[in-house]
């Protein structure tokens, strides 16, 4: 099997130790950069002790972040697991060298520049560049990630949410004026930082929203709802922080176009082949202890019929399926090897 050259840029945040983490054990890949501003000059084996037994590839060093060092090390694809902002600083010249390039910030998620800047509060530099991008949800956009040079992760919130909506909305099962989602995530969505609201002894015992009423995933989330609906698709949207390592579970509240019609179909045809989507059923629950530390994501729905609404449910790793292990299902893709290489069962 010809093993593919990676560079990670921003190896030691949390979604960059879980591209660590998959694509040590990958054997489709060998890891020739990684890059870290506050650990540089040490090995991946110092930062991380549990993988010092996994072979030579624990010895790499941690590099200068700076493109010039992520080109020199001959990488194939270059995974970005840097903040918005940052990522496109390093995209434009990657590209230009003839790289692949998995971003998992925001910098490419969107089609419409004006959009990133309105939720974003900047001005995209390179406008030009985000009709080249694939939105990298395998479920829906597999075909063509295969062919993409520049695949935009998604983030962790929308993939708890679009996969629910995105086979309903097709299919017209639901109204898309009448969506309403409340979601929890674990304090490692925040990103490794240091940050008072983020302290243990703030976040443990307790439980809090946040950015309402416009969280900045509202802007793709709409985006590829409104792609699938075939209409311009707006929802409400409450985040919530709770008090756990990883892990989101998402609540969907949506309103039927015909009744109190069985759901169980249209996630079948949607997802019945998907490698990494568990259909739990009607009145199924799933539960993100389950879903920790895999690149799964389960789905349950139910039928109230006192309010003649669905309540659509999913469990997710915000750092796994909905950031790391994700990027790596793509890279599977990208490079033709099967889908579920690499990221292991449970």
């Amino acid at each position: 099997m010809k093993r593919t050259k990676v560079a990670i840029v921003g190896a030691s945040g949390y979604s960059g130790a879980q591209l660590v983490r998959y694509l040590l054990q990958h054997p489709g890949a060998d890891i020739v950069g990684v890059t870290s501003r506050q650990h540089l000059g040490k090995s991946l084996g110092e930062v991380f002790p549990r993988y010092r037994q996994t072979g030579a590839a624990v010895e790499q060093k941690f590099m200068a972040a700076d493109v010039a060092t992520v080109i020199a090390t001959g990488a194939e694809v270059a995974f970005l697991a840097v903040p918005h902002g940052v990522a496109i600083e390093y995209a434009e010249a990657l590209l230009a060298a003839g790289m692949v390039v998995i971003d998992l910030s925001a910098d490419f998620r969107l089609r419409d520049g004006k959009v990133y800047e309105e939720f974003y509060d900047a001005v995209h530099p390179r406008p030009d560049l985000l009709a080249s991008a694939v939105y990298g949800l395998p479920e829906v956009y597999g075909r063509e990630i295969r062919g993409a040079q520049l695949i935009a992760s998604p983030g962790c919130y929308p993939t708890s949410i679009l996969l629910p909506l995105l086979p309903l909305l097709r299919e017209k099962r639901i109204r898309p004026d009448s969506i309403h989602v409340f979601s929890m995530s674990g304090v490692s969505g925040a990103g490794r930082k240091e940050s008072l609201p983020l302290l243990f002894c703030e976040c443990t015992e307790s439980a809090r929203a946040y950015s309402v009423p416009k969280h900045r995933h509202l802007s793709e989330i709409e985006q590829e709802l409104s792609i699938a609906a075939g209409q311009q698709v707006v929802i409400s949207f409450t985040p919530h922080l709770i008090p756990v390592h990883s892990g989101i579970h998402t609540t969907i509240y949506a309103a039927p176009t015909d009744g109190n019609a069985s759901l169980d179909e249209a996630y079948h045809r949607a997802y019945g082949e998907a490698p990494f989507v568990r259909l739990f059923g009607a009145n199924g629950c799933p539960d993100t202890k389950n879903v920790v530390g895999t690149n799964f994501i389960d789905l349950g729905w139910a039928h109230d019929a006192r309010t003649n609404r669905y309540v659509l449910l999913s469990a997710e790793d915000n750092i796994g399926k909905g950031a790391g292990a994700q990027a790596v299902q793509s890279f599977n893709l990208r490079f033709g090897h099967p889908e579920a290489m690499g990221l292991g069962l449970f």
